[in-house]
């Protein structure tokens, strides 16, 4: 396997690595666009340092740690985000067929966060069709590639300031020095980056929880009805002590599995409980919000029925919970 360059690793693990750990947990705290920003800094990174990516001069990891500050400072998801093509399971069916110096990529992805305003991606595909998890190698893709096309943007429930879009491979030829890693060592890799992703997506959804507990808290401090503010109704001030205890426990669950990935343990079951419980407390403490809001909560002119429809999301990207329960359940019975 080939080495990482001692400078380039240095200076991308400090500036990169920590999103997707304990210092990644500022997160929560951000609008979901800037987020999402970081998730896919945090996803980017990874795959190259697991995989033991050398590229020449070191330029991408470096050009995206780089354009941090920049693109943050505008307040828009730039080309130079990285975005990751996970593909579906171990039966991802991109292909990609050895050539001489190189592949040729065949394939379609969909659901690409930032395809195509990113400049790079991490593109999973198959060097042994039918082989399932033990032929799925990663490959940095550019957007200018050859034969490499994106769909029109998806119109989606929610998480509107993401664009998703398909990507469409066709006869995509990529020299050999874009692979990452050894052939067949994708799925670890892949494996590895949602450990790390599913963490950042618990910091975010608690982020979501968080939001429309503060706002139906508030929101309820001066309501009034009957009287008095609906805060001192016990239904409404027992839903604000649920919400509360949720936001909590979500965060304490990011919080632990964050340091443990920090400390360098492996976390697939923490990773999981954290984004399963963040994830479903999200789209729990949005229902909450709506309902403490009555009618008010149900239209646009507040937000809290623009976070219960983000929040949904929550439950479905980077495994649904029906995953997430599969993994933890396994690792408990192992």
């Amino acid at each position: 396997m080939r080495a990482v360059r001692p400078d380039v690793a240095e200076d991308a693990v400090q500036r990169l690595q920590p999103l997707a750990g304990l210092q990644g947990i500022e997160v929560e705290r951000a609008p979901r666009p800037v987020s999402v920003y970081a998730l896919a800094l945090a996803d980017w990174a990874p795959p190259e340092f697991t995989l033991e990516l050398e590229v020449s001069k070191g330029t991408y990891v470096r050009a995206i740690a780089d354009d941090l500050g920049q693109a943050l400072g505008v307040g828009a998801l730039t080309p130079n985000v990285a975005a990751l093509s996970f593909g579906t399971t171990a039966s991802i069916a991109t292909t990609a067929t050895r050539t001489d110096g190189g592949y040729v990529l065949r394939g379609q992805k969909t659901w690409i966060s930032n395809g195509g305003l990113a400049e790079y991606y991490v593109v999973f595909a198959t060097v042994e069709p039918g082989s399932r998890s033990r032929g799925i190698t990663a490959f940095v893709v550019e957007k200018g590639d050859p034969g490499v096309t994106f769909g029109e943007p998806m119109r989606k429930m929610g998480q509107r300031a993401i664009v998703n879009a398909e990507m469409f491979l066709e006869d995509a030829e990529l020299p050999e020095d874009r692979r990452l890693g050894d052939e067949g060592q994708g799925f670890y890799g892949l494996m590895r980056t949602f450990d790390r992703s599913r963490i950042t997506l618990g910091a975010s959804a608690t982020g979501i929880a968080r939001a429309a507990f503060e706002y139906a808290l508030e929101y309820a401090r001066t309501r009034e009805q009957f009287g008095k503010p609906i805060a001192e109704h016990q239904a409404v001030a027992f839903r604000l002590a649920d919400m509360a205890t949720r936001v909590d426990a979500a965060r304490l669950l990011v919080h632990r599995a964050a340091r443990r990935i920090d400390a360098g343990e492996s976390v697939p079951k923490e990773a999981a409980m954290a984004k399963l419980f963040a994830s479903e407390t999200a789209m729990w403490c949005t229902w909450a919000a709506v309902q403490t809001l009555g009618g008010w909560g149900y239209s646009r002119e507040y937000p809290v029925e623009k976070w219960m429809r983000d929040a949904k999301l929550e439950e479905i990207e980077e495994g649904t919970s029906d995953i997430q329960r599969l993994i933890i359940s396994r690792r408990l019975l192992s």
